[in-house]
């Protein structure tokens, strides 16, 4: 099977400690060595918030009244988010959310996906740096990023599969399969 050239690197962001709702979500397409597109918008979660998430996210009830709860949104990125390995930077937390949030709302998707973990390649492949968090990675990467804005996380999370990518990293060894009906990192993909 030959390795994927479209990567849909994404982050959610959640309304409080349960992490099975959605309150924002950023979508970047990498395709062939570059961002070709991107997506984010809040999320209606029809939930609760906690204070923390809030201070956090900086999102508030106020701001996600009006816009669509996660099932009409899905009908929107669902293609989008099929027509590429899934990336994000400490995967198994994103995948464990969107699966939750499916689940939550009774949308049936696939029973695996595809996905590459940012933040595992950058331990392997940068393994000076003291901690491998999404903003210690763009410091010193020299990457924009303004922290816990699903958008901007989910362009770093691109940039930093690119980065890597233009180093010559191999995708291959970090290919897992999730499941999302276990809500579990299935196994690895042999290439």
């Amino acid at each position: 099977m030959p390795l994927p050239e479209r990567y849909i690197a994404f982050d959610v962001e959640t309304p409080n400690s349960a992490n099975d709702r959605i309150s924002a979500i950023g979508i970047t397409v990498v395709e062939h060595g570059e961002i070709a597109a991107s997506f984010d918008t809040l999320v209606n979660p029809e939930t609760r918030f906690d204070a923390f998430n809030i201070a956090l996210t900086g999102i508030t009830p106020e701001q996600v009244t009006n816009k669509p709860a996660f099932p009409a949104l899905w009908e929107e990125i669902a293609p989008l988010m099929e027509s590429g390995v899934l990336v994000a930077h400490n995967a198994p937390f994103d995948l464990s959310v969107l699966a939750k949030c499916l689940r939550h709302y009774g949308i049936a998707w696939r029973p695996t996906v595809p996905y590459a973990c940012t933040c595992q390649m950058s331990r392997r492949l940068l393994p000076q740096l003291p901690n491998h968090k999404l903003d210690t990675l763009c410091r010193y990467l020299a990457l924009d990023l303004d922290h816990h804005r699903a958008g901007s996380d989910s362009r770093a999370c691109g940039e930093i599969l690119l980065h890597h990518l233009a180093g010559g990293a191999d995708i291959g060894p970090f290919l897992r399969s999730y499941d999302l009906i276990h809500i579990c990192t299935a196994r690895p993909i042999r290439r």
